[in-house]
């Protein structure tokens, strides 16, 4: 029996794993994240589904970063709405989403013929027209470690991670086994004006970890979770986070207060994005593979995002 984590605002089910009934709001969305981590950081990714039924599209990402090797994305916000079994087919790739046995494992694949290199990762927020293009194939699978974290005021819920499979970039076939997070939400979301952080990981200890905190003027009781070298999966009291940017809008470190693991985040590949509204907003979204160190000497790599709307700097970011 995997754990779900009870706050006691609204039932988690396993039948949650599914798709939901589209609300009224145009922005109405849902959502599937899945992210992994080499163990020493040598190679990562994430690719990020989502839903937007009442705006007749989906968005699909895919990316892949590493030590010395530029990032490979793919990014399509014109995607058709996928079929049945989250079976999408856009503008020259394939890709599948499947929940393979609920709150225990996931697989999905990808299958792009030309996903865009960028030396830079700054010429995502661009066109990327003329890039150089090379195939993308993933092939992994998501299995649940510790138990699966809801979140107490919105539908999402995260599910830490051991994450193996196979990933062929180019000519080069790589088996891959490491860590990651996986998450699934469902609501209204409007990308144009909260800005916020999230972030997870697994530390050298085997400490999982997750926080996140949005900008909104005051603080919450943030969601925060830790799951222990022993499986334990717990929540966290207290998180709260502090970044600084560069003049270029890229995050240089944050500040993460996970309580009982205090740690700083360094970017060290970023996979960012961008993304514009119905009424023609822009908003990015630098996320990055980072290492975290903690005050005690532990030290990991995983996921941080920043997301960043109009007029974000104006906002509360420590």
């Amino acid at each position: 029996m995997v754990k779900i984590l009870d706050h006691g605002t609204w039932p988690l089910l396993e039948e949650d794993e599914g798709l939901h009934p589209a609300g009224a709001e145009p922005l109405w969305s849902e959502s599937f994240y899945l992210d992994f981590a080499a163990e020493d950081g040598s190679l990562a990714g994430y690719v990020r589904l989502g839903l937007y039924p009442n705006w007749n599209r989906a968005w699909y990402w895919a990316c892949l970063v590493g030590r010395d090797r530029p990032l490979v994305l793919l990014t399509d916000d014109r995607a058709p709405l996928p079929g049945p079994g989250l079976a999408l087919t856009g503008g020259g790739y394939r890709a599948t989403q499947e929940v393979t046995a609920p709150m225990r494992s996931f697989r999905l694949t990808l299958n792009a013929e030309a996903a865009a290199v960028l030396d830079d990762p700054a010429q995502a927020y661009a066109d990327p027209g003329g890039a150089v293009r090379t195939p993308l194939e993933l092939d992994l699978e998501w299995k649940t470690v510790g138990g699966v974290y809801p979140y107490g005021f919105i539908q999402r819920y995260e599910v830490p991670c051991e994450v193996g499979g196979v990933i062929r970039v180019g000519g080069e076939e790589i088996p891959f086994s490491g860590y990651g997070e996986r998450d699934h939400s469902w609501g209204e979301r409007d990308w144009w004006g909260v800005s916020w952080l999230w972030s997870s990981g697994r530390l050298d200890d085997g400490t999982f970890f997750h926080g996140m905190r949005a900008n909104v003027g005051v603080e919450m009781p943030w969601p925060c979770f830790t799951v222990s070298p022993d499986g334990l999966l717990d929540h966290r009291e207290g998180f709260t986070a502090a970044t600084e940017f560069g003049e270029d809008g890229f995050p240089a470190r944050s500040r993460l207060a996970v309580p009982g693991a205090p740690m700083t985040a360094v970017p060290i590949a970023f996979a960012p994005v961008a993304m514009t509204s119905p009424g023609g907003a822009v908003a990015r979204f630098p996320r990055a593979l980072c290492r975290f160190e903690t005050e005690d000497g532990r030290s990991g790599y995983g996921w941080t995002e920043w997301h960043q709307p109009p007029g974000w700097r104006e906002h509360p970011w420590h």
